[in-house]
This record gives structure tokens, sequence and C-alpha cells, in this order.
């Protein structure tokens, strides 16, 4: 591997620490002594303060973000383009992102990206030279004592010391990196001095970056910070990368963000990475074949003619479902106000994970989770139905004769209105993308109603009880001590069965996913580019046929049988094998596999055109083999 920046080989480490310096080592235990750090728990996204502060932080970053954005200031930074070779010629290239959260999630994805080699179904991964962190490195804020300890202590505990071939760590900020106007992130990961991410040295002189990978492959990390307009150093600094770039250049942007999904509800979200490619990377000719982002916490591929759109934030944040993913995408979207946007483009969904069926599974956990992950939001449900069923009990006529009693009543309607309210609000808060629809309102004053009734049927529970009876201030302590607990437990069940309807419809999607702070299905990316040039994708299949055949993930179904995907490595050893084979002019991959006697064909429901199709015929004839046919999946066409 290499560096354009220092191609001097670095000295090797010394055994013994430097004086002074605690010996670095594989943590025995996770005793924060041991450690270094201080080991959190997933973060509680319902907890009533973090709502809050959470709040405020977004408002904050939304109303000051141009007075608090640092970009300009790094125009004072260096300015290198970098370069990333393996010793073979090729690179193997992780991607992992939305990582700061909990430290069993973050430190499990951590530890396997820190091996030296992992095996996945039979095949042997090392490895890889370059890591790249795509965002939102840290919850819920950018503070310090948060990088340390859900950041930078858990990659510290997988990876303390640098192997030999040490491998080199470029990260995007994401919207949470922002929240300090990007002051955490730069002292972490852009240095002068102590360049070093535990094990992985670091490389950018900026909050963005470009590296140069084999065989003409480009790699360019891009801060839109959260969708607004690039800054002038940037494009200034990018145009400087465009001028090494030519007709033969691929380029892989790393995004902080899957506007291209987000589009779907907001048409202006995808127009910062679209006015980049246009003004950037098209008039060099190159072409832009892989997007990644991270932001929405799953795995999920789009894949169009010439162009593959990926999100993979599986890094330790709560899990995102994946069932509520749309089947097919234009980008740009048609409906986007930009006057100069590119030309829309058809994606489809090809690949997701966790997929469709266990992501709706996943959602009906809510109701075992919610209360027991986030203790201090069951709490403020049982403290606001305290107030409400006194306000109630207030009303009627046999609550008691005591003036005090009715002096300390919270009036009916202004606990009535509030309710509805907060529950109208709560299903599209201030500080979500995306337009209100009806189905907002609607679901969201349904659920006040919902609420508005259960406090009704405690309050007659609660006076058919003798604890009215007492002596007066013991009634009110009664409601506090017996009957707040129960009534935020079985109100916390209330929210849920909420969240399970809306999310149905697409409302409260991200709250029913994030008040369960779900630690399992997470994921990152290795990817590999060959000498020759040849990008190789991970493929994810978990699908069941229609005649409920098992088949193994790299496994189609065929009639009654199954026909094995393969890559273009393993060539037809295995019996019959199918191979992606794209129709492109310069790709000579699908001949060359076909003078082996495998199989080629056409995957991955691509929308293929006809005349293309043509052409590889006339390619595989020319070549002196016969072709049989297309196996195209489901979606597809030939």
């Amino acid at each position: 591997m290499s560096d354009e920046r220092d191609e001097s080989p670095r000295p090797e480490r010394p055994d013994r620490p430097p004086a002074g310096e605690r010996a670095a080592h594989r943590p025995r235990s996770t005793d924060p002594l041991e450690l270094g750090f201080t080991p959190r728990k997933p973060v509680p996204w319902l907890a009533p303060f973090l709502l809050i502060s959470t709040g405020i932080r977004t408002l904050l970053a939304v109303l000051f973000g141009a007075y608090l954005d640092k970009r300009e200031l790094q125009n004072a930074f260096g300015d290198g383009v970098f370069r990333q070779v393996g010793p073979d010629g090729g690179l193997w290239l992780d991607y992992v992102a939305d990582l700061g959260d909990g430290f069993n999630a973050t430190y499990s994805v951590a530890y396997l990206l820190a091996q030296s080699e992992l095996t996945v179904d039979g095949h042997r991964l090392p490895r890889a030279h370059t890591l790249v962190m795509g965002g939102d490195q840290v919850y819920p804020s950018a503070a310090y004592a948060a990088y340390e300890d859900r950041c930078k202590g858990p990659y510290q505990a997988a990876l303390p010391v640098a192997p030999a071939e040490k491998p080199t760590l470029f990260a995007v900020p994401g919207n949470h990196d922002w929240y300090d106007g990007l002051t955490a992130f730069l002292r972490l990961f852009v240095r002068s001095r102590d360049r070093n991410f535990a094990g992985w040295g670091t490389g950018q002189s900026r909050s963005y970056f470009a590296v140069e990978l084999p065989a003409g492959w480009w790699l360019l990390g891009v801060d839109d910070q959260s969708g607004s307009y690039l800054d002038d150093p940037q494009l200034a600094y990018f145009d400087e990368v465009a001028r090494r770039l030519g007709p033969e250049s691929k380029v892989i942007i790393a995004a902080p963000a899957p506007t291209w999904v987000k589009a779907a509800d907001n048409p202006t979200a995808y127009d910062s990475i679209d006015y980049f490619i246009r003004t950037i990377v098209d008039p060099t000719g190159a072409r832009v074949r892989l997007l990644l982002s991270g932001d929405l916490h799953h795995y999920a591929r789009y894949s169009g003619a010439d162009r593959q759109l990926i999100t993979c934030g599986g890094g330790g944040a709560y899990l995102y479902p994946t069932h509520k993913l749309p089947e097919r995408i234009e980008v740009p979207p048609r409906d986007t106000p930009t006057r100069k946007a590119s030309s829309a483009q058809p994606y489809d969904l090809v690949a997701r994970y966790p997929d469709a069926a266990r992501s709706r599974r996943y959602g009906w956990g809510i109701f075992p989770r919610l209360p027991f992950r986030n203790p201090g939001f069951t709490t403020l449900l049982g403290t606001l139905h305290t107030l409400l069923m006194l306000a109630m009990a207030g009303a009627t006529a046999n609550w008691a004769d005591s003036t005090d009693q009715r002096l300390f009543t919270v009036p009916l309607v202004v606990m009535v209105l509030v309710t509805v309210l907060a529950a109208a609000m709560f299903a599209k808060p201030p500080s979500a993308s995306g337009k209100r629809h009806a189905r907002h309102w609607i679901l969201g004053v349904g659920h006040g109603v919902a609420h508005v009734a259960l406090a009704a049927a405690g309050t007659w529970v609660w006076l058919a009880l003798p604890f009215y009876d007492w002596p007066w201030p013991l009634p009110a302590v009664a409601a506090a001590v017996l009957y707040g607990p129960v009534i935020g437990l079985v109100a916390s069940q209330l929210v849920a069965a909420y969240l399970l309807v809306a999310g149905s419809f697409g409302v409260n999607v991200n709250e029913l996913f994030a008040g369960q702070g779900i630690e399992d299905s997470k994921s990152f990316l290795r990817l590999r580019i060959d000498p020759d040039g040849t990008l190789t994708l991970p493929r994810v299949s978990s699908a069941r046929p229609e005649n409920s055949r098992v088949v193994a993930p790299d496994e189609v179904a065929v009639g009654m049988g199954s026909v094995r995907f393969g890559t273009w490595r393993q060539g037809a050893d295995h019996g019959l094998v199918l191979f992606n084979a794209p129709p492109a002019e310069s790709d000579e991959r699908g001949v060359a596999v076909a003078r082996q006697g495998s199989a080629v064909v056409v995957v991955e429901r691509d929308r293929t055109r006809q005349s293309d199709l043509r052409r590889l015929v006339e390619r595989l004839r020319a070549a002196g083999v016969t072709p049989l046919g297309f196996v195209l999946t489901r979606n597809g066409r030939a």
C-alpha cells in the first residue's frame, strides 16, 4: 500500500512503549481501567432529556450551522491527493458507517474489521488496506468524551497495535459529527501529528478527501454538511482532483447520507450530490460507478444501468428497517425543482439486509423493548397520565369535597389539548425532514385521542378504588406511587401499538426502531479492486423461493434445482455457475468466462436494453461461443 504524501517506509514500532505510556494490548476485560475508556450502553433514543437535547441540537444546527461551518477555514489545511494500492497491485477496501453507539455492537464490528482475515461462505477475505468511515462516528452528540468512549475506544480495543501492513483510515462527517461545528471530528481525524486512530493511520487533511485507487478507480469523500451548499474551498479542491480524471476513470463517491432514497420524500435532497457529479466529475468524461453512504442503519443496494447506490449504515447504531424501502427509485427525482438537474435514471432495489420479512418481525419487538430500553420515556408517560387522571378525577363530582384537592387538580381541557397536540407533533417532529401529510395528522390525533381514552379508563378504575377516601394529601401520594408506574407501563404499550400501526403507513418508522435499540443485524462492506480494474461487490441473498425450497445465499432457484451464483475467479469448477455479464462495449469479462465453458447471464433485476444484449451475443459468437440464452431475475426482462 502506498500514499502519495509519504512513499518512504515507516519505521517499525518498538517492542516497548515509551516511558510514561501504557503498553498497547488487547484488553482482557471490560473494566474501564483495563480498556482505557468507559464502555457505553446503547443510546436510549426516546429518553425525554435526550429527545429535548437532540431536538435543540438539531434546531441549532439548522439555524446556526452556517455560522459554525468550518469548511471555509480548511482552505488553510493541506490539499493532498492520496494513493492507496495493496501489495499485489489491487486493493481491499472496507466501508463502515453509523458506528459510535453502544459498546457491544460497535466493538463487534470493529473486531471483525481488525481481524487479519475473515472466512465468509468459504471465501477468505483479508483485512482491508483502506478503511472508510462514512459518517456519524459518534452518538448522540459530537462531544470529546463521546468520541473516546463510543468510537475511538472500541476500535482501540479491537486493534491496539498497527499491523506490519498498516491500514489507512479516511472519514466522512455525518450530521451527528456536525453538532459541534465539526470541531471534535477535525481534532480526531484531521491532524498534522500523531496521525493514528487505534491501529489505523489517518490519511486525510480535510473533512473531505480524494484517493486514487488501482486501475483507474478513484474514491471521493464529500462533505455536504447536511445537504447544504458545497463550500468554495471544497469545490476548488475537487476541481484540482478532476484534472487527474479522464474517460477511463471510474469514481466511487462516499456521501454522508443516501439522498437518493430520501429524495422520494424530499425532492431536493439529492441536489447537492447531483451538482457535484454534474459539475466536477461529468466534464472529465469519468463515470461515477458507485455511490456509498450510511445514515440509514441497514444495508441496501440499488442497481442502475451503469451505477450502484449502496447504503451501509450497520456499524453499530440501532437497526433501521428495510421493509419500507421503495422497490424502485428515480435519481434524480423527476419532481426536483432544480432546473439543471441530470436526467432521471431508474434504479431497482436488488439487495437488502436484513431482508424485508425479518425487518417486519423486528418491528413487533417494540412491545417488550420500548419500556425497558427507555425507562425515562416510560416514567414520562406515567407522569403525564397521572396528571391527566387527576384532572379528570378533579372534574368529577365524586372526587372529593376538600378545597385543597380541588385547588390541586389540573384543568382538564388544558391536559387534553396538551396530550392531543403532543401526540400530533410526535407523528412528525418539527426537526424531521420531508413534508407533513394528512396521514401524519390523522395518526397523530388518533394517537392522542387513544391516550385520552386510556386516561378516562384509568380514572374510572382509580375512582373505584378506596384511595380517594383517604385524608389529603394521601390520595395524591398514592397516585404518584401506585398509579403512575402501572399506567406508565400500560401507556408504553399503547405507544408501542401506535408505532407499529403508524409504521405500516410510513409514519414514525424511525421511532419504531430507535425505541428498540436493536443491536443485531449489523454490517460493513468489504470491496475488492483487482489489478485489472474489476470491482467486486458482495451479494446479499436470503430469499426463500415460492416452493419453500431452501437454497444457499449464493444460489438461485431454477426449476426443481438450483444454480450457484459465482465470482469471476471461481470459474465453473463446481457445476453450472451463473455470472453477471454486463454488456458494456469495453467489458470483456463475459467473453473471457464464456471461453471457459461457463454460463454467461444477466442477473440482479437488470433493465438491460435488447440492443445491448444483441451486441453481447455478437461478441460471444465472434469469440467462438454459442450462447444458449439469458437468465434474468424475476423483475428483469430480455
